[in-house]
Formats: structure tokens, C-alpha cells, sequence
């Protein structure tokens, strides 16, 4: 009994940071771009987001709304001599849509302000029916983001934006009980801000220096785990999490090398060991656990064409480092490693007013393996597919 207790307790701190993933992809124009500039380009309304500084170089009011389909190929396959016996998940995501809009409106010459709806933070995992579907079955971990922000034009090289975020979290865990699905849930509101630095260097480059801080979610579930296996046992785990999502700081140039062409790049840091740190209790008690997790850096490089008058061509790359210390000890719910993203698109001007864009994103991610005896395996070459369009209107 007192071992069982302990490998559940084991298991705990993986399933309380419930498919959680910070996503530069919100279906606007950074998509095909691999988020390359992306504090640096303010060519839309979603700049709101990514600098909010990039507001005063917008026309006087502009709306920016984006739609996308995530589609994740990341199937899991429990090893040989993991203590639950019995059939793997396979694939965890499958599709996952999103959404964003956000407005700009120029109070004056100097100032400028917005509000912007989205969500980059989250995912949702169904494992179906396996092995260890009494230990978890599906999880969501869901954030939206309210935020409204303002702009001040210092001079004409350098502006400033400083941005509130109004975050709702929503947390769900289903498992199977007595040969039926038990659904527990949560949620949270919490506040974060976001503020930027926009300097034109030259007449031909711009630098955006963006900081996000960290948004602290609090849920708590108390679900009943029962194992067939181990002579039906059963174990009630009220559990209490804080789910961090990572403050991060990002580097941002883009630069015009005449009217048709620009380079586009970034260097980013994410602060995701203290996410690692989120505080968890199980039965009043908290348990001993390792942080697994460390601080990441982002790095891009993207090209935009503009051939014409009409179209805006594309495409970037970027790598960003994993937030495990140890790939071959990782959490079954936050399949991640190193990542590598290719992005193109396109963006077509449909009147002088308006535009319509559409972007596709490949994402690479290493291996990750679960140390764990009672859940051991591995995902193997997991992918991520954005699909996404954006309309733009100014008037």
C-alpha cells in the first residue's frame, strides 16, 4: 500500500502541469514567419501582443483577427517493463483549434491604444483508451488572454507599450473510474503585464527589446484513481497545483535592405525553470520531487518579398532549446524537447484598406522519454502542424 501511495505520488506533479505549452502561434502573420521580428515587424494590430510599442507605428485604426488549426503528431508508446501492462496511447493531440483578434486606435500624435483577445498558452491531450487510463485519460489545460494595452511615441526613433493581461486558466483531468469516465475541473483567473521598447535605428532598421512576466494559476482537483491491476485498489488524491506560465524576454531587428526585401530575426529567452518550481500538494502534504525542467533560448531568422503592391511573401525558421534538463526524463503530459520551426506564407492586398494572409508552420521537436516505472515510454519524433489565415482592415 505505502509503495503504490508513493508511485502515485510520483506521478502527481506530471499531471498537475497538465499539457502545458507556450505557443508563439496565435494565427496572425508571425506563422509564417517562425515568429522571426516578431517584436520588431508591428505590421498589424497583433503587434498588441508581441510589443505593444509597435502600436504607434500603425495607421489610425486598424483590426487584426486570426484563425488556426493546430494538428499534433506526437504518439506515445509505453516501454516493456513499465509497471502498468497493456496497450499504448499512440497519438496524444490531434487537432486543437485557436483563435485572435485584436484592435489598434491612434489617440494622438504621441499616443496610442488596443485590446487584443487570444490564447498561446495550454494544449489538450487524449490518450484514449490505454494502460493507464485510471491514471489520466485526457487532459486540458486552457488560457485566454484579455488584454488591453497602451502606446507613447517618445520621438521619433523610440516608443514604449505597456500591456495588461487578463488571463482565465482552465484545467481538466478525466480518468477512468469503475469502467467510466470521472471528469474533475478548475479554473483561475490571474494578471500579468507585458511591456516593449520599439527604436528605429536607422531609416532601414528597427529593434524591438518585448518582456513578458509570468501569469500564476491556481487549480484544484481530487481525483479517484482505482488500479484493476493491482488488486483494485483505489486512491483519492485531492491535489492543489500553481501552474506558471514563464515570464520571457525577446529580442527583436528586422531590417529593410531596399522596398522589396527584409530580414527578419530574434534571440529570446523563456523563463520555464520556474515553471519547474510550481508548488503541488497531495493531501495537505507537499511531496519531494526534482525540478526537471530549465530555462530555454529562442532564436529566428526570416525573409519577407514584397514583389508588388499587392503581395507580402514569407518565411522563417527558428530553434528553440528544451525546457528539460534530461530528455530521457520528461513529463508524459508536456511531450517537448528541442524545437526547430519552418514557417511560409503569404499576405495579399485586397483593397488599400484591407488584406488577407494565410501561413503554415512545421514544427520539429526532439525525443522525450518518461522515467517514471509506472508510466515509462517514449514519444518519438513528435511533430506540431499550424495552419492559419489572418485578415487585416484599417480605417
Amino acid at each position: 500500500m505505502r509503495r503504490l501511495a508513493l508511485l502515485l505520488v510520483m506521478g502527481v506533479p506530471m499531471l498537475t502541469q497538465a499539457s502545458g505549452l507556450y505557443l508563439y502561434e496565435i494565427g496572425t502573420e508571425d506563422v509564417g514567419l517562425a515568429g522571426a521580428g516578431q517584436a520588431a515587424r508591428a505590421q498589424d494590430a497583433s503587434t498588441l501582443m508581441t510589443n505593444p510599442a509597435g502600436m504607434t507605428r500603425l495607421p489610425d485604426h486598424m483590426l487584426t483577427t486570426g484563425l488556426q488549426a493546430l494538428y499534433g503528431d506526437t504518439p506515445y508508446t509505453l516501454d516493456s517493463d513499465a509497471a502498468l501492462k497493456g496497450n499504448s496511447p499512440g497519438n496524444t493531440i490531434g487537432w486543437f483549434p485557436a483563435a485572435s483578434m485584436f484592435y489598434h486606435q491612434r489617440i494622438n500624435d504621441r499616443w496610442s491604444a488596443g485590446i487584443g483577445l487570444y490564447g498561446n498558452y495550454g494544449l489538450g491531450l487524449d490518450f484514449g483508451n490505454w494502460a493507464g487510463e485510471q491514471l489520466i485519460k485526457k487532459s486540458t489545460l486552457l488560457a485566454m488572454t484579455l488584454s488591453p494595452a497602451v502606446a507613447w511615441k517618445i520621438n521619433d526613433r523610440l516608443s514604449w507599450g505597456l500591456g495588461l493581461g487578463i488571463n482565465y486558466g482552465f484545467l481538466s483531468l478525466t480518468r477512468n473510474v469503475d469502467g467510466q469516465d470521472a471528469k474533475t475541473t478548475d479554473h483561475d483567473w490571474a494578471l500579468n503585464f507585458r511591456t516593449g521598447l520599439l527604436m528605429q535605428v536607422t531609416d532601414a532598421t528597427r529593434v524591438g527589446l518585448a518582456y513578458t512576466s509570468k501569469t500564476q494559476y491556481h487549480f484544484n482537483v481530487a481525483p479517484e484513481v482505482r488500479f484493476p491491476q493491482l488488486n483494485n485498489l483505489s486512491w483519492r488524491l485531492p491535489i492543489s497545483a500553481e501552474v506558471n506560465a514563464p515570464d520571457q524576454l525577446m529580442l527583436s531587428v528586422v531590417h529593410d535592405l531596399n522596398p522589396q526585401w527584409s530580414l527578419l530575426g530574434d534571440l529570446g529567452w523563456q523563463n520555464w525553470s520556474t515553471y519547474g518550481s510550481n508548488q503541488i500538494t497531495v493531501n495537505g502534504q507537499v511531496p519531494a520531487r526534482e525540478n526537471k525542467l530549465q530555462d530555454t533560448w529562442h532564436t529566428a531568422f526570416g525573409v519577407q518579398f514584397r514583389p508588388d503592391d499587392q503581395w507580402r511573401f514569407n518565411t522563417g525558421i527558428a530553434y528553440d532549446s528544451s525546457f528539460y534538463k534530461d530528455q530521457d526524463d520528461t513529463s508524459m503530459t508536456m511531450p517537448s524537447g528541442a524545437a526547430w520551426r519552418y514557417g511560409i506564407g503569404a499576405q495579399y492586398q485586397l483593397t488599400a484598406s484591407s488584406n488577407i494572409g494565410a501561413a503554415f508552420e512545421y514544427v520539429n521537436m526532439a525525443s522525450s522519454s518518461v522515467s517514471s516505472p509506472l508510466l515509462k515510454g517514449t514519444y518519438h519524433d513528435p511533430n506540431l502542424y499550424f495552419f492559419s489565415m489572418n485578415y487585416s482592415y484599417q480605417f
